[in-house]
């Protein structure tokens, strides 16, 4: 690993079968653009990854609500949580870019209501190690890096998940933020892909490389970026751009 002050994330990104891993996920997602996105894609196809995306988080936060239920007004708390957060999510994107710490603040204060008490929405728990975390984090998203912008976002949404620096709704900060990035770092301009969906399909795999970042070391960081690579080829084939045939 990198020492103090060094680009890490960047170290991390290149280590053995990582850079093919990351290009592969490059690939599925330009060619789902390429192929049918330029023309087809709309809002009305962005809203339907994000309605996908909030299902699928809220699911793995525990959720027992389906699309239908969802999209019928029917969704429980977490649904409705990862919804309204979703829903917020693009409004975010320059704020991100100027201050990451500002943007995480408001996105905690979408999914946490009704979560936490209200004085708590958009701050970290009472543990200074959770706002160190958080204005860790921030830096390295405002310091150039040569990790690609796939790795960026995985890597910030392992950061958050395993951390956990809020006292709820973490995870569902970290799925947002994942597709944020790559949203706003040029992966994915429109949000069609539906990232969420890809850690949903992992099944007990997300679970598993989540607790293997948290331990820390580059072994953990390594398996974490290649599995999360994996899920973003599930989550190009949740896209509902990958309906149209």
């Amino acid at each position: 690993m990198a020492e103090a002050g060094e680009d890490e994330w960047g170290v991390v990104a290149g280590l053995e079968g990582v850079p093919s891993a990351l290009a592969a996920a490059r690939d599925g997602v330009d060619a789902l653009l390429r192929d049918r996105g330029w023309r087809a894609t709309t809002p009305a196809l962005t809203a339907q990854s994000l309605l996908r995306g909030a299902v699928a988080s809220a699911q793995l936060a525990g959720s027992e609500s389906d699309l239908a239920e969802v999209s019928a007004g029917a969704a429980d708390p977490l649904a409705r949580s990862a919804l309204r957060l979703n829903t917020g999510l693009l409004a975010l994107a320059p704020v991100l870019a100027r201050s990451p710490l500002e943007a995480l603040a408001r996105m905690h204060t979408l999914a946490a209501v009704g979560l936490v008490p209200e004085a708590e929405l958009g701050r970290p728990r009472a543990d200074p190690r959770a706002a160190e975390s958080l204005r860790a984090l921030a830096g390295r998203l405002l310091r150039p890096s040569r990790a690609p912008a796939i790795a960026v976002a995985a890597l910030a949404h392992a950061e958050i998940a395993a951390g956990e620096p809020f006292a709820a709704a973490s995870d569902l900060v970290a799925r947002g933020l994942e597709r944020l990035l790559l949203m706003v770092r040029g992966i994915d301009p429109a949000s069609v892909i539906v990232p969420e969906a890809g850690h949903r399909l992992g099944g007990v795999d997300y679970l598993d490389a989540l607790a293997g970042y948290r331990r820390g070391g580059a072994s953990g960081a390594r398996a974490w970026l290649l599995y999360s690579c994996a899920a973003l080829g599930r989550g190009v084939r949740a896209s509902p751009l990958a309906d149209l045939g």
